[in-house]
């Protein structure tokens, strides 16, 4: 009876002692992006088109408007209203604000995307 009540005890020390290192052992990262400068001059070609290319022809491929292929995005973009001043109010950013569009790409995305947007929009 005594050898249980031991076995008992040193089974919850033990159970005490990996809690403790467990719980000890998590470690809590942050990830911050990287702060994106407004007043950088933002490209379609070097900046823009990458996100698209990465984040949004799978859907706007061409079936679905606007068409973000590369060669055929600021046509598309343009004609069909989807940037326009200001910036936070155009077809584009507000669309990648929707809750269906946030996970496809990250706040730096939308970040440049709405900078370039209120530099012109340029064919750059």
């Amino acid at each position: 009876m005594r050898l249980e009540k031991k076995i008992k005890f040193l089974f919850a020390v033990i159970l005490l002692l990996a809690s403790v290192a467990g719980f000890y052992s998590c470690e809590k990262y942050k990830f911050i992006p990287p702060a994106v400068d407004p007043s950088a001059t933002w490209h379609l070609q070097a900046d823009i088109q990458p996100i698209f290319n990465a984040s949004c022809i799978s859907c706007h491929g061409g079936a679905l408007a606007p068409d973000l292929r590369e060669g055929k995005s600021y046509q598309s973009l343009t004609k069909g209203g989807y940037v326009a001043l200001p910036a936070e109010s155009s077809k584009l950013y507000a669309t990648m604000k929707e809750a269906s569009h946030l996970p496809r790409s990250t706040e730096t995305e939308r970040l440049k995307i709405l900078y370039w947007i209120t530099q012109g929009a340029q064919n750059n």
